[in-house]
C-alpha cells in the first residue's frame, strides 16, 4: 500500500506544486544496515593467541643487551616499544629458538641421571647413538641444505675416517686424542676429491656418483683381510673412556663426550650458514649461478668451500666413533645407514639444524628403543617420512611457516567472501591503507548505497520527473542528497549550449584546468528534461554498482 506525501511549503505558499503526491512506504535504513553488517560466512569465536611474551620496558634506565663474547651478536633478538593501550614500554622476545635450545640442552645433561637403574644401558647408549648421529646430520644439512650439493657419501666420508683413525691405532700405537684430528685429515682430503666432481655433475647424477662412492668403500672393507673381513670390523683403537670405571661411568663419559661433539657440530654450522658463506649461498640459491655472477659472486667456490669443510668436520666425526666404539665396522658404509640418515634430515627439515637434531632423535627413538618392534620400526619410520614428505614442507620445522601461510589464506578468502563488487575494501587494500577512515567509509558508503537500491522504483521516478527541482518526498530527497555529496570525478552536469533551448550532459574531470567531458550527443530543450536525464544516469549507476 502506497502513502500519501504532503509538500510541507503548502501552507507558507498556496501555490506550492505539488500540494501531495502519491508515496513508496518509509523503510528504515537500520534494517539494510544490520543484514549487511551480519556476516554471510561461518564464524567461529576463538580466542586470540598472543605470540610474544611482554616483559616490562626498561624505563629510564640504559637497556644493555646480553651478547655473546667478544662478538656483538645479540643472545636473544629483543624488540623494544611503547604500547599505547596501557602507557608503557614493553619489550618483546621476537625469537624465541635460543630459550628452546637452552632447555633442550639442560634435558639432555639431565638425562642420564633420571634415567631409570634398568634402563641406563639401552636409554644412555641410544643417546649416546642419537648425539653422534645428530653431528653427522649437522655437517650433512651443511651440504645438502646450505651448498645444494645432493651428496650421498656422508657416511662413506665417516666411514673412511673411522677406519684410518683406527688402523692407525690399531697398527702403530696412537693414542685417542690423535685419531679425531687423524680423522678430520682423511675428511679433508675425501672432501677435495669427493668435490671435483661438483663442478661438472650434479642433481641426481651427483647422487648416484656419491652413492657408488659409499658402496665401493662398504665392498672393499668387506673384503679387506687388513680391515677385518674375517672379525667383521677393525677393533681395538684407544679410547677416551678410562679403564677401571664403572659400567654407568663408562655411559656417562661417552654420552657427554659425544654431547660435546654436537656442540662443537652446531657451533660450525652457525659459523657457515649464519656467516658470509652462508649469506651467499642464500642470497644466490641453485639453478641461479648466473644472477650470483653478474653479482660478483663466486658461487661454486663458496659452495665447494662448504662441502670442503663439511667434510672434515665429518672426519673429525669418524675419529671420535673410532674412540668411543675401540674401532670401526662396515656397517657404517650400509645402504641402511644412508637411507636412516636421509629420513632423519627429511622428517626434521633439510638446512635447519634444529630439524637435524629432532629428525634424528625421532629416528634414533624408534630405531634403538622399540627393538622389541622388529622390522615394524622401520615401517613406521617410512610411513612417518612418507607422511612428512606429502603433507608438510621442509619438514617438521616448517609446520608453524606452512600453518601460517594456510591461515592466512583462508582468513583471506573468508574476507574476500564477504566483499561484493563495488564493497568493502578487500583485505589487500585495508592492510596497504594508511588512513584507516577510508576503511569504514568504504562500509558505510556500500551500506547506504544498498538501503537506496530498495528505495528507488517508477513512483520515485516519476515524481522526479515532475518536479526535479525544489521540495521532494523523504525517499527522493534522500537519494539527491547521496547523488550531491559524491566527488566531483566524473560527476553528471548539464552544460548550455543555447539558453533556454539546448542543454547537454557533460561529466565533470575534477581537476583543475581540465575542461568536462561531453557524455552524449543528444541535445535536451528545457532544463527540466536535462536534470531529469542526470537523474536517470546517476540511478542506472547506482544499481549497476
Amino acid at each position: 500500500m502506497g502513502e500519501v506525501w504532503k509538500n510541507p511549503l503548502t501552507p507558507w505558499r498556496g501555490d506550492a506544486e505539488p500540494a501531495e503526491a502519491a508515496s513508496d512506504p518509509w523503510r528504515d535504513p537500520g534494517e539494510v544496515w544490520r543484514a549487511k553488517r551480519a556476516s554471510s560466512v561461518p564464524m567461529h569465536k576463538v580466542g586470540r593467541l598472543r605470540y610474544f611474551w611482554k616483559a616490562q620496558g626498561h624505563g629510564e634506565r640504559t637497556w644493555n643487551r646480553l651478547r655473546y663474547w667478544p662478538t656483538r651478536r645479540r643472545v636473544l633478538d629483543i624488540r623494544g616499544e611503547y604500547n599505547p593501550k596501557i602507557l608503557r614500554r614493553e619489550k618483546t622476545i621476537l625469537d624465541r629458538r635460543p630459550i628452546y635450545w637452552a632447555l633442550s640442552f639442560l634435558a639432555i645433561l639431565l638425562a642420564p641421571l633420571i634415567v631409570p637403574g634398568d634402563l641406563q644401558s639401552t636409554l644412555i647408549s641410544a643417546g649416546t647413538v642419537f648425539l653422534i648421529y645428530a653431528a653427522i646430520n649437522l655437517c650433512w644439512t651443511l651440504i645438502i641444505g646450505t651448498a645444494g650439493i645432493f651428496s650421498l657419501a656422508t657416511m662413506a666420508v665417516v666411514g673412511a675416517a673411522a677406519y684410518g683413525a683406527a688402523a692407525m691405532s690399531v697398527f702403530y700405537g696412537w693414542p685417542w686424542w690423535t685419531l679425531p684430528f687423524v680423522g678430520a685429515g682423511i675428511g679433508l682430503v675425501f672432501g677435495v676429491v669427493i668435490a671435483l666432481p661438483a663442478t661438472r655433475l650434479d642433481g641426481f647424477y651427483y647422487a648416484l656418483l656419491t652413492l657408488g662412492l659409499n658402496e665401493l668403500c662398504r665392498v672393499y672393507v668387506v673384503q679387506s683381510r687388513t680391515f677385518g673381513s674375517a672379525t667383521g670390523g677393525l677393533y681395538g683403537a684407544d679410547s677416551f673412556i678410562p679403564a677401571g670405571l664403572s659400567p654407568f661411568g663408562e655411559l656417562a663419559t661417552g654420552y657427554y663426550a659425544a654431547f660435546a661433539l654436537m656442540l662443537v657440530a652446531l657451533a660450525l654450522f652457525r659459523f657457515v650458514h649464519g656467516k658470509r658463506l652462508g649469506r651467499i649461498l642464500r642470497m644466490a640459491p641453485e639453478k641461479r649461478e648466473a644472477f650470483a655472477q653478474a653479482v660478483g659472486i663466486n658461487y661454486r667456490a663458496a659452495r665447494i668451500q662448504v662441502f670442503i669443510l663439511s667434510s672434515a668436520a665429518l672426519g673429525l666425526i669418524g675419529g671420535f666413533y673410532a674412540s668411543y666404539f675401540r674401532g670401526a665396522s662396515p656397517s657404517l658404509f650400509s645402504f641402511d645407514a644412508v637411507l636412516l640418515g636421509l629420513a632423519m634430515l627429511v622428517i626434521g627439515g633439510i638446512g635447519r639444524s634444529e630439524g637435524a637434531v629432532a629428525g634424528t632423535f625421532i629416528v634414533i627413538l624408534i630405531d634403538k628403543v622399540f627393538l622389541s618392534l622388529g622390522p615394524i620400526r622401520l615401517i613406521v619410520i617410512g610411513l612417518i617420512m612418507l607422511g612428512v614428505v606429502l603433507f608438510l614442507k621442509n619438514g617438521l620445522f616448517g609446520i608453524k611457516q606452512q600453518f601460517r601461510a594456510w591461515r592466512n589464506k583462508k582468513k583471506s578468502e573468508n574476507r574476500s567472501s564477504r566483499a561484493e563488487k563495488g564493497g568493502e575494501m578487500l583485505p589487500e587494500e585495508a592492510t596497504e591503507t594508511e588512513d584507516k577512515d577510508l576503511i569504514y567509509a568504504r562500509r558505510f558508503d556500500k551500506m547506504q548505497r544498498d538501503y537506496l537500491k530498495t528505495i528507488v522504483s517508477e513512483r520515485l521516478i516519476e515524481e522526479h520527473q515532475r518536479n526535479p527541482l525544489g521540495q521532494h518526498s523523504e525517499p527522493l530527497e534522500r537519494l539527491l542528497m547521496y547523488f550531491r555529496r559524491q566527488p566531483q570525478v566524473d560527476k553528471y552536469a548539464i552544460t548550455v549550449i543555447e539558453p533556454f533551448k539546448a542543454y547537454r550532459i557533460v561529466a565533470l574531470s575534477g581537476h583543475r584546468g581540465v575542461a568536462p567531458r561531453l557524455v552524449e550527443e543528444k541535445t535536451y530543450p528545457t532544463e527540466a528534461e536535462a536534470y531529469h536525464a542526470v537523474f536517470l544516469r546517476r540511478v542506472q549507476d547506482l544499481l549497476e554498482y
